[in-house]
C-alpha cells in the first residue's frame, strides 16, 4: 500500500486494507502478509544532520524574542504610558494594562486563525511546506528587529502593533516547524527496519505503532531538551549584555536593554534556522490531482465534514481547547503578575528565565527518561501534566482572598519559574505529540493547523473573558476561579472521553474510506 505518509512511498504490493494486504506470489495466488502503514523511499530517509537541523531551529525559536522580552517590553511601556492612573484609552475606553494586554492576545490569536485556516488546507499537497516557514521566519526576524526601534513610552501604540505581529509570527513558525516532526520520525531508519519487520511478520501492529509512537516522542522531547539547553547558554550571554548596558542605571537604560535582548535573540534564531531551511528533505506530500487550491479547499471542507467519524480526535480536539485555554490564558496572567512584582526589571526577569529554562531541561529530560524506561503511553504523561496545571491554577486562586500566598511576592514567582518549567512545561511536547497520536497519516500539517486554530481560539476566548473579570472586579486574582474550574473540567474530560487505540482504528477507517 502507497503510504499517505509525506516523503513514503510504496515498497510492497497493494494492500486491501490499512493492516492486510493481498499479494500475489509467483504462482499467481493471493496470500495474506502484513503491509506496514508506513512505506519508504530511501532517498527521504532521514539523517542525524536532518534530526539535528531540526533541533537547532527549535533552538533558534525558542521563544524569548517575540514571546518572552516582547511582550515584557510591551507591558513595560504600557505601565511607563500610564503612570499613576494604570489606565491607557484603548479599544473604545479606559482600560487597566493587564486588560489591555489580554485583549491585544485575542487580537492576535484571532487573526492566527484566518492563516491557519488559509495556509494549513493547503500545506499538505506537493513539496512546496517548507516554503511556508522560511516566509514566515523572515516576518518573525523583522519584527524582532523592528523592537531597536521602540524603547520609549510615546511609542505604546507601535509597541501593540509589534506585540500584536510577533505573537502572530512566533506562534505560526512553531506550529509549521512542530507538525514536521512526524513524517521526519517516521522516515527514520530505526522506522524503516520496523516496518520491514512488521512485514515479515516478526512483530505485531500494536508492536509496530508503540516503536512509531516512541520515536514521534524521541524527536518532540529531544527537540524540547536541547532547545532548553541552548536557552540557558544564550540567556547567559544575554545576563552579560544587561550588564554592559547598565540596565539597572535607570528606566531608559532598561527600555534600550529589553529591545537589544529581542533583537540579540533573533539573530541568534537566524543562524540556528538556516541548516533546517538548507538540510530539510523536501518530502512530497498528497497529489492533489488537480489545481491545489481546489485541493485545499476540498481537504478542509473533508476534514471539517468528516472529522465527525474520527471520534477520539474530536474528543481530544475539545480537550486541547479546554485545558489549552486554560493554560494560555493562565500564563498569560501569572505572566503579568510577575512583571509587576519584579517591576519589570529586565536583569531579573533574565534571572528568572534561566531558572525557568533549567529547570524545564531537567523536567522534560525527567518525563521522557520515565516513560523511556517503564513504556508509559503519550497519554499517560500527558494527564500527569494536566494535573501540575490545575495545582497551578489552585495556587492562583488562593491569592484572591490572601495575600500570604497566591502570587504577591517576589520568592513565588521564583517558585513559579522551577514548578513551571519541571511540571508543566512537558505540556507543549506532549500536547504536540497527542496531536500526532490522533491524526491520520499524511494529513499532518492539515491537522495542525485545524489544532492551532483551537488552540488560538482558546486562546481568544479565555483572555478575554479572564479581562472582563478583571474589569468588573479591579482584582488581577479573580481569573483563577474561572482557570481553576476549567483545567479541573478539561482534565477529567480528557482522562474518561480520548482513547487513543481506538483513534488508531478509526484512522484507518477514515484513510481507507477517503
Amino acid at each position: 500500500m502507497a503510504s499517505n505518509d509525506p516523503g513514503l512511498a510504496s515498497f510492497t504490493a497493494t494492500a486491501e486494507d490499512p493492516t492486510k494486504g493481498a499479494i500475489n506470489d509467483s504462482t499467481g495466488a493471493d496470500t495474506e502478509s502484513p503491509t506496514a502503514p508506513d512505506q519508504f523511499d530511501e532517498k527521504f530517509e532521514a539523517t542525524k544532520w536532518e534530526i539535528w537541523a531540526y533541533y537547532a531551529y527549535y533552538t533558534g525559536n525558542n521563544g524569548l524574542t517575540l514571546f518572552n522580552f516582547a511582550p515584557t517590553a510591551f507591558q513595560n511601556l504600557l505601565y511607563q504610558a500610564a503612570g499613576d492612573s494604570e489606565t491607557l484609552y484603548f479599544a473604545g475606553r479606559d482600560r487597566e494594562i493587564n486588560s489591555i494586554v489580554l485583549l491585544s492576545n485575542g487580537i492576535s490569536f484571532a487573526i492566527q486563525i484566518v492563516i491557519f485556516l488559509i495556509v494549513g488546507s493547503f500545506a499538505d499537497f506537493g513539496s512546496w511546506r517548507p516554503n511556508i516557514l522560511i516566509v514566515l521566519s523572515i516576518i518573525a526576524y523583522a519584527i524582532g528587529f523592528g523592537w531597536l526601534g521602540v524603547h520609549t513610552e510615546e511609542k505604546w501604540r507601535i509597541g501593540l502593533g509589534l506585540y500584536i505581529v510577533g505573537l502572530i509570527a512566533y506562534q505560526t513558525t512553531l506550529t509549521f516547524w512542530t507538525a514536521a516532526f512526524p513524517g521526519l520520525a517516521r522516515n527514520t531508519p530505526a522506522l524503516r527496519e520496523k516496518a520491514e519487520r512488521y512485514a515479515e511478520g516478526m512483530i505485531t501492529r500494536e508492536e509496530y505503532d508503540f516503536a512509531d509512537s516512541m520515536k514521534r516522542n524521541e524527536l518532540s522531547n529531544t527537540a524540547f531538551y536541547i532547545q532548553s539547553l541552548g536557552e540557558i547558554v544564550i540567556l547567559a550571554v544575554i545576563v552579560g549584555i544587561m550588564f554592559s548596558l547598565n540596565v539597572n542605571a535607570s528606566a531608559s537604560n532598561n527600555n534600550w536593554g529589553l529591545s537589544v535582548l529581542i533583537a540579540f535573540a533573533t539573530g541568534i534564531w537566524i543562524l540556528l534556522s538556516l541548516p533546517w531551511f538548507i538540510m530539510e528533505k523536501r518530502r512530497p506530500g498528497q497529489d492533489p490531482r488537480t489545481n491545489i487550491v481546489l485541493a485545499g479547499c476540498k481537504q478542509l471542507w473533508v476534514a471539517t465534514t468528516h472529522v465527525w467519524k474520527l471520534k477520539q480526535s474530536l474528543f481530544y480536539l475539545i480537550g486541547y481547547f479546554l485545558l489549552g485555554d486554560s493554560l494560555n490564558t493562565t500564563v498569560t496572567v501569572i505572566g503579568t503578575l510577575q512583571n509587576s512584582i519584579v517591576t519589570y526589571n529586565s536583569l531579573e526577569l533574565t534571572y528568572l528565565l534561566i531558572v525557568g529554562i533549567a529547570a524545564q531541561a531537567v523536567g522534560i529530560y525527567s518525563f521522557w527518561s520515565i516513560q523511556r524506561r517503564y513504556g508509559l503511553s503519550t497519554k499517560t504523561m500527558f494527564n500527569v501534566v494536566a494535573v501540575c496545571i490545575i495545582l497551578l491554577n489552585g495556587w492562583g486562586m488562593i491569592g484572591i482572598w490572601s495575600q500570604r500566598f497566591g502570587f504577591h511576592h517576589v520568592w513565588e514567582v521564583w517558585a513559579y519559574q522551577a514548578f513551571y518549567g519541571l511540571f508543566v512545561c512537558p505540556w507543549y511536547s506532549y500536547s504536540q505529540t497527542m496531536i500526532s497520536e490522533v491524526t491520520p497519516r499524511g494529513k499532518e500539517f492539515l491537522f495542525f493547523s485545524l489544532f492551532s486554530i483551537v488552540g488560538k481560539t482558546s486562546a481568544f476566548i479565555g483572555p478575554l473573558v479572564s479581562s472582563a473579570i478583571i474589569d468588573d472586579t479591579g482584582n488581577n486574582s479573580t481569573p483563577f476561579y474561572f482557570l481553576f474550574g476549567l483545567s479541573l473540567f478539561s482534565f477529567i474530560f480528557l482522562l474518561f472521553f480520548v482513547d487513543v487505540e481506538r483513534s488508531r482504528k478509526e484512522q484507518e477507517v477514515f484513510l481507507a474510506e477517503e
